[in-house]
């Protein structure tokens, strides 16, 4: 158990990204979320008169021929839904060199989205992954619930550090009986994840977050450095002033990074790629705009 010192340090820093991304998810976040992803469980159940305001898009042609003046269709929400989050917590995930380190990005990007879930009335559940499950946090609603997640998120020490994405989603179509809209958030240092992401996809709404540092694409120019391969945890010794090295590098990235866009594209799952030097604000708004569509 931590000392009580470590425990409040913990919970301000809980209440900090509490701040922070509630009040994101109540300004920006929550009306966006829900007409991305609620309008799939909608049940039709009535017509009625056209109020200003109304939704073109909600308007009965049929029932408004027959009328001569406009109705709209009215829809219930069919079920709550269920949100999860399938969170790397592998080795790589503590990259960083701008402000952020991946983690905290993680953190930050799932406290976002599961405060716009309970403002929706959703239950959220975590997978943590590695190379293996680490933890599964069973979905439910409420505030306290999504504190214990984000304590979780920054507080979690990961036993393994490898990655495997292909098993994080075989357990969880596994455990979660459901159709959920899913968020994967991870830097996707991984191969051959495509037929089990195509699989998730079919039985839930899947959505990738893919997190990446700057420095991943682009070497600087530093003499002799020591890379750390957090994964393997090798230390290797790369010249950076060589530039073949560098233009090396950077081919290597954009392969790597022309083969993850291939397995979104082709197994159909949006994706959202998130710099840990940018905001992450604009690239959800994109993500869920372009989803409303």
């Amino acid at each position: 158990m931590a000392s009580n010192q470590n425990t409040s340090e913990l919970l301000k820093k809980v209440r900090k990204i509490e701040i922070k991304t509630r009040g994101l998810s109540n300004q920006i976040f929550s009306g966006e979320y829900h007409s991305a992803f609620k309008g799939r469980g909608m049940a039709f159940s009535e017509v009625r008169e056209y109020q200003h305001g109304d939704e073109i898009r909600t308007i009965d042609w049929n029932v408004t021929a027959r009328f001569n003046h406009p109705y709209v269709k009215v829809f219930e929400e069919e079920r709550e839904l269920t949100v999860m989050l399938l969170v790397d917590v592998s080795g790589s995930k503590e990259f960083g060199t701008q402000q952020k380190s991946k983690q905290e990005l993680a953190t930050e990007l799932c406290a976002v989205l599961a405060f716009s879930a309970i403002q929706n009335n959703d239950k959220v559940g975590v997978i943590f992954f590695s190379d293996k499950i680490e933890k599964f946090i069973p979905p439910k609603k409420g505030r306290s619930h999504i504190l214990m997640i984000i304590r979780d998120l920054i507080d979690f020490k990961p036993e393994s550090k490898g990655t495997d994405i292909t098993g994080a989603l075989k357990y969880f179509t596994n455990v979660i009986k459901k159709r959920s809209t899913a968020f994967i958030i991870s830097d996707f240092v991984d191969s051959n994840f495509e037929d089990a992401l195509k699989i998730a996809n079919k039985k839930h709404d899947m959505v990738a977050l893919h997190l990446y540092d700057i420095a991943e694409q682009e070497l600087p120019d530093l003499g002799l450095v020591p890379l750390l391969d957090a994964e393997t945890n090798e230390i290797k010794w790369v010249n950076t002033s060589d530039k073949k090295v560098r233009i090396d590098y950077k081919a290597n990235a954009l392969r790597r990074k022309d083969e993850l866009s291939n397995t979104f594209r082709k197994s159909g799952v949006d994706v959202a790629e998130i710099a840990t030097d940018h905001n992450y604000v604009k690239p959800l708004m994109n993500l869920f705009k372009r989803r409303e569509h």
